[in-house]
């Protein structure tokens, strides 16, 4: 026992510090920066205690969610004992977990509650009688408390104030104590568990997620940073570490806890016999199917092409899951009947009683950065790329429910200030809800306008604009929208409703579906996709079939990087450099070194240059693909939604160089 009375009799125990506690919980806990604070541990330690006896001051750990590890201990447990765990990490998981093998927490016949509670005025924040024991052990929003209680016998336990919330803790899964006391026994005397990469794969093809999702789960789904030595365990680069994070970023700590609380086996020891990850790992598919269902298994290259287009506010594992699985998706999969409801910030849309509908409005802002790509830089054949066609008809068929609301925005400042501003727009008739609003609403069939709020400063927020996009169009409603809100056209949530139900979308699924391009091959190569075109220009130029299609390449596609140009074309270096041999004697192109670029060859004229994750390039492609130059001159914007197929863009560029107009090579300055 220490000097301040905790049960910890591990010097190494008792010295660790606080302050990488949370780090050590990163993922699995609410609120990182509360871990600060002094006797985290002691904390934890001193609730059970008193639970138990009734002795002592519990204080706080945290901001309280670490109660969620009751029943769910296993998920500490398999990130503690693995290699990829770091070793400052794994040392406070291991206190913690001695610390909870001799607390109530552990006890699979303790009757425990946690939940939500208001404080009575004045009162204890921890009482205890012949019924049993209830402690405060963190905060969270509204004022409200956290609470842990335990009951001594069939009446209630004694309460800390008025009760929000409360349930039963899991009961019967992986945890109980001599189980956890084994475990921390044997990785101090064998080692962490070696880890296994094949047993990355066989989760990654149990489930369908990506590599680096699968290699996150298996080691405990820690959120944060990972070092060097880390890194080399998991064997992942600095980009799929990035997007795995960023998914991760999705999901509750406690669909975490739930995902892997039952996933080591009955008998610690079994963690160090061969294939015993496999093992785990096929648990913990078992486990993650039930939640998420199967998905389809993607290839890796996928996954990085994907990357590189950076999905953002989407993962690539889950932009995949959107193309490949949509229907089985979050917010994807059945029509959004959408209602405004009140918070303490004003009314917002919800649909479905959880995330659904920022699911939704995710997908349409990554689709909307991405689906061209996807469709000109993914081989035909291709799982993603194969399920586009799927995935936009399904979001057409979203669209048009009347019952779904999209953001729209806030009102203009140039329009007014208050709804009443904007009753001859809007008109007067009250949005109906089965809960009033807290502000005045006003609903003309396609636009609900929502007042603004007053906040603690006495500040009123502009009205917030929500539209049905089953009735947005080409009519005097839409244009009275347009017309008073703070924004642009282009925005993801108009501009994205108008290119679903327009030609280029239709033509865009025609290509898609088009059974001529060869399996493993793509759109990006004119040869296959375009022959016709193709044969024009090398007519009109004078150039052979390869020089011909590497011009066209370099004048229409985003990033026809050295990589991408052999991969796009199947051409090894020798050819690809004779192409460009001919580009250069001919005069149509410039060899040169330029950042970020990924290629030795370009178009002439000016270089606009863009930060990341933009693609710099020749204001003459940047036009030709519509993108706009950004307030300080650089290209720091995404593709807009295409116009145009690969082919016609490739026959846009053609007629372009037959009338003279194709770009000029001149000295660089």
């Amino acid at each position: 026992m220490t000097a301040d009375g905790l049960l910890t009799a591990r010097p190494e125990s008792a010295a660790l510090d606080d302050h990488g506690v949370g780090d050590a919980l990163d993922g699995l806990v609410d609120g990182g920066g509360y871990w600060t604070r002094a006797g985290s541990l002691g904390a934890i330690e001193r609730t059970g205690r008193y639970l138990a006896t009734g002795k002592g001051d519990p204080g706080t750990a945290g901001e309280g969610s670490w109660t969620a590890f009751i029943g769910r201990v296993g998920s500490l447990a398999l990130r503690a004992a693995v290699e990829p765990t770091r070793e400052d990490r794994r040392q406070r998981l291991l206190a913690l977990l001695e610390i909870w093998a001799a607390a109530p927490f552990a006890d699979p016949s303790a009757r425990i509650r946690t939940g939500l509670v208001h404080l009575a005025q004045d009162g204890p924040e921890a009482v205890r009688d012949e019924r049993g024991a209830a402690v405060a052990v963190g905060w969270a929003a509204g004022g409200l408390r956290r609470f842990v209680d335990l009951r001594a016998g069939a009446a209630q336990p004694p309460s800390l104030g008025t009760v929000e919330e409360a349930g039963d803790v899991p009961r019967g899964g992986w945890g109980r104590p001599g189980q956890i006391r084994r475990l921390v026994d044997l990785i101090r005397e064998r080692g962490p568990v070696p880890w296994d990469r094949g047993a990355v794969e066989a989760l990654r093809q149990g489930t369908g997620m990506s590599r680096a999702e699968a290699s996150y789960a298996l080691a405990g789904l820690l959120r944060g940073s990972l070092g060097d030595e880390e890194r080399a365990v998991h064997g992942l680069k600095v980009t799929e570490i990035e997007d795995c994070v960023r998914g991760l970023g999705r999901t509750r700590p406690l669909d975490r806890l739930d995902l892997l609380a039952d996933v080591l086996p009955e008998d610690p020891a079994g963690l160090w016999e061969p294939g015993a990850m496999h093992l785990v790992a096929d648990r913990l598919a078992r486990a993650w199917r039930q939640r998420h269902g199967r998905r389809t298994v993607v290839p890796e290259r996928t996954y990085a092409t994907v990357i590189e287009l950076h999905p953002f506010p989407l993962s690539a594992a889950r932009l995949c899951a959107t193309f490949t699985d949509h229907a089985s998706i979050r917010g994807l999969g059945t029509d959004l009947d959408t209602g405004l409801t009140n918070s303490e910030f004003g009314p917002y849309a919800t649909a479905g009683g959880g995330w659904e509908l920022s699911d939704f409005g995710d997908t349409l802002h990554a689709l909307a950065r991405t689906v061209f790509r996807v469709y000109a830089e993914l081989p035909a054949g291709d799982p993603v790329r194969a399920g586009a066609p799927g995935l936009l008809r399904s979001l057409r068929r979203r669209l048009d429910h009347p019952g779904l609301l999209l953001n729209a925005g806030r009102l203009s400042h140039t329009v007014g200030h208050r709804l009443s501003d904007v009753h001859a727009r809007f008109g007067t008739r009250p949005y109906a809800v089965p809960e009033p609003l807290d502000v005045e609403a006003v609903d003309d069939g396609l636009t609900v306008a929502v007042d603004g709020t007053v906040d603690r400063r006495g500040e009123r927020s502009q009205p917030s604009l929500y539209f049905r996009p089953a009735y947005y169009g080409a009519d005097e409603r839409s244009e009275r929208l347009l017309a008073a809100r703070a924004g642009r056209p282009s925005d993801p949530e108009f501009a994205v409703v108008e290119w679903l139900r327009g030609p280029a979308c239709e033509r865009l699924v025609q290509r898609l579906e088009d059974p001529l391009l060869p399996p493993g091959s793509y759109e990006t190569n004119p040869a296959l996709s375009a022959p016709g075109v193709l044969k024009k220009a090398a007519d009109t130029l004078g150039l052979d079939e390869d020089a011909t299609t590497l011009y066209l390449q370099l004048l229409t596609l985003y990033a026809p990087t050295d990589r991408n140009i052999r991969t796009w074309n199947g051409w090894k270096p020798a050819r690809h450099q004779q192409a460009a041999a001919t580009l250069l004697d001919r005069g149509l192109v410039v060899e040169d070194k330029r950042p970020r670029a990924g290629r030795r060859l370009f178009l002439g004229g000016e270089w606009l240059h863009a930060d990341k994750p933009y693609q710099p390039m020749e204001p003459w492609k940047a036009d030709l693909l519509g993108l706009k130059r950004s307030y300080n001159g650089r290209l720091n914007t995404p593709l807009p939604l295409p116009t145009r197929t690969l082919p016609e863009l490739f026959a846009h560029a053609c007629t372009l160089v037959e009338s003279g107009r194709q770009p000029s090579v001149q000295p660089t300055p």
